[in-house]
């Protein structure tokens, strides 16, 4: 029995459905060779535990925002790079340019297999005011998810706070936080509506977007035989049309459950995106560039993806 370990609710959010749908169809395809658990909600390892527990071997399988490894691995950074990806088709691509086989050969020499890829856009919950524009963030205590993000809004003017997503609605609720960046399905699965008094979606322009693959251990994937492991790919690609189509639903979506629950809804437009990539050349993109191995290549070759 694999275990398949995300920190998102079940059965309400897609990347709980994106591993039920991968269970349910390897088992099949493998007449019941392969068996699946399901651990949602953070219930077997804490969110942050995942990736480390997928490089020991202990856990087999993982929905996981790859940033959060960005403190051991500081090169998966590069995934949740703010104003780096502009609109999904760019983000998709990846996967067939020089950028995406580099991040596979990464994470395999680091003990993970890259299954299913998934991107998602996200906007900005806020307590008090609208953010639009750098300027707005300035003397706000902001969780950005990832230290590129965070270090643009540092630079802006913002104080930092560090957490999870599925700890965004005690820490906005409590005043932890004025405002928060996570992604559009996160802004509703962990209800941040009832708490925000404003969000700013990812429906036209977003700096925002983020790596959640879907990963195995390679300790697991070495055992399997190479019909599972074909089988395993195959079911794992065959996924993303899925991933997709939900997150540019859920773009569309936080727009109506905020407006419902009486919040101001919110879009950035081009000019408010391009105010947003000079800080981050200015700040992230120099920081990535020179503590990162090899970090401006990198860049370079993530921006060659148009």
């Amino acid at each position: 029995m694999l275990k398949i370990s995300h920190q998102f609710p079940a059965n309400t959010d897609f990347r709980d459905t994106i591993a039920r749908r991968f269970a349910q169809e390897v088992e099949k395809r493998t007449n019941g060779q392969l068996k699946f658990q399901i651990y949602p909600g953070a219930s077997l390892y804490k969110a942050t535990q995942q990736f480390d527990a997928l490089q020991s071997g202990a856990l087999d399988m993982t929905v996981y925002p790859l940033a959060y490894s960005g403190g051991k691995l500081p090169a998966v950074n590069l995934t949740l790079m703010p104003a780096l990806i502009k609109n999904y088709q760019q983000a998709y691509d990846w996967e067939h340019a020089d950028i995406g086989k580099w991040l596979e050969k990464y994470l395999s020499d680091h003990g993970v297999i890259l299954v299913t890829w998934v991107w998602q856009g996200g906007g900005v919950a806020s307590r008090d005011k609208a953010v639009l524009v750098p300027g707005d963030v300035k003397g706000l205590k902001v969780r950005g998810a990832g230290k590129m993000i965070e270090l643009m809004l540092q630079s802006a003017g913002a104080s930092i706070a560090t957490f999870p997503s599925n700890e965004t609605y005690n820490a906005m609720q409590s005043g932890v936080v004025d405002a928060l960046w996570t992604s559009s399905a996160s802004l509703m699965s962990f209800r941040l509506q009832e708490v925000a008094k404003f969000v700013t979606t990812a429906q036209d322009h977003s700096f925002w977007y983020m790596f959640e693959p879907l990963l195995m251990s390679k300790a697991t994937y070495d055992k399997l035989t190479p019909e599972q492991q074909k089988i395993v790919m195959e079911v794992g690609r065959s996924l993303q049309p899925f991933a997709l189509e939900s997150c540019q639903a859920d773009d569309k979506k936080v727009a109506e459950v905020y407006g419902k629950a009486g919040a101001k809804v919110l879009q950035m437009n081009e000019q408010q995106f391009l105010e947003w990539k000079k800080v981050a050349q200015q700040s992230a993109y120099k920081d990535f560039a020179a503590q990162v191995k090899d970090g401006q290549k990198l860049l370079d070759m993530a921006e060659a993806v148009k």
